[in-house]
This record gives C-alpha cells, structure tokens and sequence, in this order.
C-alpha cells in the first residue's frame, strides 16, 4: 500500500486497521516515544479492541512499535546507528526507484510532478508541516510508484515506517531549512524531463544524505546524554498534536 492510498472498505477489519496504522506511521501521525493503547486506537478506528490489537501487533514484526506487556504500543525513537543505517539504505534504494521510473514517465506524470514542486514551494512559509511534509512525500511517492516494481516500492515503505516518527519530530527543523537546500525536487524534475536519469538519482542521493547530516546535527536519538541534541519542536511548544487522527 502506498502512504497515500485509502483502504478497500472490503478488506477485514484487521487488514484496515493494519493499513490505516501503517501509514499514519509513514505519514508522521506518531512521534517517537507516542504511546498507542489498543483502546486509543480501537476508538480512533472505530473498531473494537481485536483489529486494534493485531495491527499493533504486525507492525511490532515490522519494529515499526514496541509493544509492552500490558498491550500499550510505544513508537520506538531510533539510534543514531540505526537512523544512519536506515538513511544509507534509503540513498540507494531511493535512487534506483528514480531510474526506473525515469523511462516510464509520462507527460500527465510530469505535470502532477509540477505542480506538488510549486505547492511544495508555497507551503514552506504556511506553519501547516503536515502539508509540508505529505507534498514532500507525494512527490516521491509519485515517481516510485512509477517505477513498476514493487517489490521495490514496499521496501522504500518499510524504510519510510521508520522514518516517519523522526520526520515528524523534526517537522521545524525541516521546514526551517532555507529554500536551496530544503530539498532538490526542482533539479530531480529539471533532470528527468531531459532524460537524465543519472542526474535526477544523484541529487535524490544528494537530499537524503543533506537531511541525514542536518537530523544528526539537531535531533536527539535514543541512548543520546540527555543534554545533547535536544530536538527543535518549533513554535508551539511541544508536538503540537493533542488527539489521534487516522484518516
């Protein structure tokens, strides 16, 4: 399932759940450390207890949550170790998704690309950093999808599972950024549309390894002294969430 596809109502209960958890995970819903009780969940999906309860439970095998005894799932905060890991396979799986896709692109795929850069563009000064980051996230998505692999495609989601939580802690610091160096949208879309598929994966491999070094820099991972790197939440104090929503 892609992070933005909605669930088929004629899948079981337990399959919507599992998706619908899964790509709040993808989509930044959760920060690291959020804790997630089989009956918060059971009420935000409106289900009972037991669809609630397996995805919780899939999505441990995935170590996407950890779940504690008494049921309650926590999102786990990665190690530094683990993020550069995490972010080293992103930058090569990542690239090889934009080369495959670069052949198969059409002009309306083109066009969709367009015009997430430009809303990408406007959305930086809005304080909405979850339009910023679901446009970030459906101008990649855009292209791996348009790749036609999928074993591929669900590798890059496993890797997003992860990634998610972090992103969405840093939402600031990433939005901060200056426009040069947000990201390279504008070059991978200036590549592709000349046929340079080399050139467009380079500077994808160029943006993830850009945000690795920024994250390491400003956000404080798991088994971190406790003075060190503590994470820029912006301006409305803490997360800024205060209820659970799983569209």
């Amino acid at each position: 399932m892609t992070p933005h596809q909605p669930p088929s109502a004629e899948l079981p209960l337990e399959e919507q759940a599992y998706r619908r958890l899964r790509q709040a995970l993808v989509a930044g819903v959760f920060a690291p450390g959020d804790k997630l009780s089989i009956r918060r969940i059971a009420e935000a999906l409106g289900t009972s207890p037991m669809p609630a309860r397996t995805a919780l439970r899939r999505l441990a095998i995935e170590q996407a949550v950890d779940v504690l005894p008494s049921g309650t799932a926590i999102v786990p905060r990665l190690t530094r170790a683990a993020f550069l890991e995490l972010s080293s396979i992103r930058a090569s799986l990542e690239p090889l998704a934009i080369r495959l896709a670069a052949a198969r692109l059409d002009d309306a795929t083109l066009e969709a690309l367009e015009t997430l850069l430009a809303e990408h563009g406007e959305v930086r000064g809005s304080g909405q950093p979850e339009h910023f980051l679901r446009v970030d996230r459906e101008f990649l998505f855009t292209l791996y999808r348009q790749a036609g692999a999928p074993m591929l495609l669900g590798m890059i989601e496993a890797l997003w599972l992860r990634r998610g939580p972090l992103f969405w802690e840093a939402r600031w610091v990433l939005m901060g950024r200056p426009q040069e160096t947000a990201h390279r949208h504008g070059p991978i879309l200036q590549a592709l549309r000349r046929g340079d598929a080399a050139a467009a994966a380079a500077e994808l491999e160029a943006e993830i390894n850009d945000a690795t070094v920024v994250l390491l820099r400003e956000m404080r991972f798991e088994g971190d002294p406790a003075a060190q790197a503590i994470p820029v939440l912006g301006r409305k104090g803490a997360r800024g969430r205060g209820r659970l929503t799983l569209e």
